[in-house]
């Protein structure tokens, strides 16, 4: 009996390095151009129809009202694009436009200076809380939105030079007249959408101990939470999501990308995404109230939440592993935290509890002038950004086809994406600037195994 089982044991694949599993349980092993866009494993019969209604809806067109598929129609007046996946192409990550273009597949958030009601950034009176530069047949767009790079150039210590790009911002084709000298702008790429429902599932607790707002430990870091205003519970919480921390779930992420970006309301924000002052967007029909069903809203949310977290690669190669001390050493570590931990989440038992490697604290930190914006977001200020997830981020290349990095592209490989570091980063930056080349190219390597 024992021979007859020993060739069946010998048989069964070796179990994965813990350090491969990204996401823990909601790991998997998939390189290809597909790894974003993969579910959990162990759904059940339900929940397989509910993310494939979530990623129906999540990547095919909504058009105007009225029309015949009424499920999706209400698009626009104004929007920025037409179905959640023209900027999350493959749920990955989208690029700046050439220099001296305009934006298709990133957005530009624009404010005044001061608050709302609830302590967010004060949108213009004309303009909104972000500039669409699409619009319906016989609506103005708001404006074009151009980007020019100028240089910016330096050495490492060993004497090689390296040139940065810094982009320059510009509106043209304003459709409602001037915007005025006091727009605060900010630039944004769409970034990918994997693990979300991990970080969710993140408790706010955990995400506090980590935070020293007042750098108690005098090292020079001093992340801190968002504190931003949940429509549905109807108070401030921790944010998490979006490049400041700016929304605390999900469900609100989905559907503020539902109401800015396409212009279609739903029950979180059921008021259309244009301003009185829009008067030919504002006579546009509307394709219900909400345009987004509940069922939808829910099933695209839920289709964001499972999908999966690919799973390192080559963690084995001393180069890599090389790599991997270097980014220890150079405290990178300090706010790209390797390790999180899931707590429960009703249903989906390949979330919870999960030991997860998202390479994030989900804090705010300050990253200097050279990154900053000057437009602040609840408790984020002008200087300060969320620490966004390194998982999967190495192949951003193979799954949409460039390595731009940073929340405006700007980088255009990793190297210039840690030389544009500052602020609370500017010791690790440093170090990595005063580095052999080969060691460089060794934390490189290390990135592009995430």
């Amino acid at each position: 009996m024992s021979f007859l089982l020993c060739p069946a044991l010998a048989s069964e694949p070796p179990a994965p390095d813990p350090r491969e599993l990204s996401g823990g349980a909601a790991t998997v092993f998939d390189d290809s151009r597909h790894a974003f866009s993969l579910p959990v494993a162990g759904l059940s019969d339900t929940q397989k129809s509910s993310f494939a209604v979530g990623n129906s809806f999540f990547n095919l067109n909504w058009v105007a009202a009225p029309a015949s598929p009424a499920a999706r129609d209400g698009l626009g007046p104004l929007f920025n694009a037409r179905s959640c996946s023209a900027c999350h192409l493959h749920d990955g990550r989208s690029r700046p436009p050439e220099p001296g273009g305009a934006m298709s597949v990133m957005l530009l958030r624009v404010s005044v200076p001061g608050t709302n009601a609830h302590g967010g950034p004060q949108p213009h009176p004309v303009y909104g809380g972000q500039i669409q530069g699409r619009a319906l047949p016989g609506v103005p767009a708001e404006a074009d939105v151009m980007v020019d790079f100028g240089p910016v150039r330096g050495a490492f210590a060993d004497g090689e030079p390296f040139e940065l790009r810094r982009p320059k911002y510009s509106l043209r084709n304003l459709g409602y007249g001037p915007a005025g000298t006091n727009l605060l702008m900010s630039p944004r790429v769409a970034p990918a959408v994997i693990g979300l429902g991990l970080l969710e599932a993140v408790p706010a607790e955990q995400l506090a101990a980590l935070a020293d707002p007042h750098d108690r430990d005098a090292d020079g870091i001093s992340g801190r939470l968002n504190q931003v205003w949940n429509v549905a519970t109807q108070r401030h919480e921790s944010g998490r999501f979006g490049w400041k921390a700016e929304q605390p779930s999900v469900r609100q992420q989905v559907a503020g990308a539902f109401n800015g970006d396409m212009g279609l309301t739903t029950s979180l924000f059921p008021a259309e995404n244009h301003t009185a002052a829009q008067t030919a967007a504002v006579r546009q029909p509307s394709g219900g109230s909400p345009e987004v069903s509940e069922q939808i809203l829910d099933n695209v949310a839920f289709y964001s939440r499972v999908l999966a977290v690919p799973a390192r690669r080559g963690v084995d190669d001393p180069v890599v592993r090389r790599g991997e001390e270097l980014f220890r050493s150079a405290r990178c570590a300090a706010c790209h935290r390797e390790q999180l931990a899931t707590g429960e989440v009703p249903g989906l038992p390949q979330l919870s509890r999960q030991t997860i490697r998202p390479y994030t604290d989900l804090l705010l930190h300050d990253l200097g002038e050279g990154l900053a914006d000057g437009r602040p977001a609840f408790a984020a200020d002008g200087r300060e950004w969320r620490t966004p997830p390194l998982w999967g981020v190495g192949l951003v290349p193979k799954v949409n086809g460039h390595t731009f990095l940073l929340h405006d592209g700007r980088a255009r490989n990793f190297a210039e994406a840690i030389l544009w570091h500052g602020g609370e980063a500017e010791q690790s930056r440093e170090a990595f600037r005063q580095m052999p080349r080969a060691d460089r190219a060794a934390l490189v390597k290390f990135l592009e195994s995430l």
